[in-house]
């Protein structure tokens, strides 16, 4: 390869990714959240998010026939929270519970919002487009809030909030 630089096969990698905490509500099932590291924004008119979750996740179902998830951006002082949601499944336990996070009602969707996150983005799902072993789910932002301290003139900012980033299997933090 040109410019000294070799193919690697063992890993995918688009770094860096955000972690976050996707929760949804289901009618039978309850509420549930998990971690997520392929996410992303997917449009900037209309706002869109990405999350990409494989069939046999307990949440696939759970978004898929209620129509909506949130995307709850976590600091890295949850990172063991968020260990526990992205280590144990939904068809288990509360994840809630078992984290000890703090589920609240959304303004606009039916999925809750985790209070411990300074980000909470609401939902709508609407597309499942199966790509592979993961099924891109496409979700337009009705909602977005963030914690008063770091919104100035509407504007978010998310500097030196220590977020939590996902590369090559490891958990890091971005100090911004």
């Amino acid at each position: 390869m040109s410019g000294g630089k070799k193919e690697f096969t063992d890993s995918f990698i688009l770094a860096p990714v955000p972690v976050v905490l996707v929760s949804c509500r289901h009618d039978e099932l309850g509420d549930n959240l998990l971690t997520i590291a392929w996410c992303g924004v997917g449009c900037s008119d209309p706002e869109t998010i990405n999350i990409s979750i494989r069939p046999e996740r307990y949440s696939y179902r759970m978004i898929k026939e209620s129509g909506c998830f949130t995307v709850n951006i976590p600091t890295y002082d949850l990172l063991e929270e968020v260990k526990i949601c992205g280590a144990v499944s939904g068809r288990d336990c509360d994840k809630f519970a078992r984290a000890g996070l703090t589920a609240v009602t959304a303004e606009k969707i039916a999925a809750p919002l985790v209070k411990e996150c300074p980000v909470n983005i609401e939902c709508e799902l609407l597309e499942v487009k199966p790509l592979g072993v993961h099924d891109l789910f496409i979700g337009r932002v009705v909602c977005k809030h963030a914690g008063s301290g770091l919104i100035t003139d509407g504007v978010i900012n998310l500097d030196g909030v220590g977020l939590i980033t996902y590369v090559n299997g490891k958990y890091r933090l971005v100090n911004g």
